[in-house]
């Protein structure tokens, strides 16, 4: 096996990491932002208060785009294999 495909597979496996995180991490943010204006307004900051939304839209992803995201990885996951094997 050559050293430029480890190297390869790890930044090929970081760039599915960001693509695949992408829609949990920004829906967290978005959602952990309203939450923190909101509770800032009202001045309620019970940590209570900011779970439920978070936890909904974290649940909320995982449903719609869960699916893509499973299939992402298996099939980077197969690819990753194959070459492996090809290497050998």
């Amino acid at each position: 096996m050559s050293l430029d495909l480890p190297s390869a597979l790890l930044r090929e496996g970081f760039a599915m990491l960001a693509t695949v995180g992408g829609p949990f991490v920004g829906a967290l943010l978005a959602v952990g932002l309203v939450v923190g204006l909101l509770q800032a307004a009202t001045q309620i900051n019970d940590p209570a208060v900011g779970f439920l939304p978070r936890v909904l839209a974290a649940v909320l992803v995982a449903w719609f785009a869960g699916g893509w995201a499973v299939e992402r990885m298996a099939q980077f996951v197969a690819g990753a294999l194959e070459r492996m094997s090809q290497h050998l």
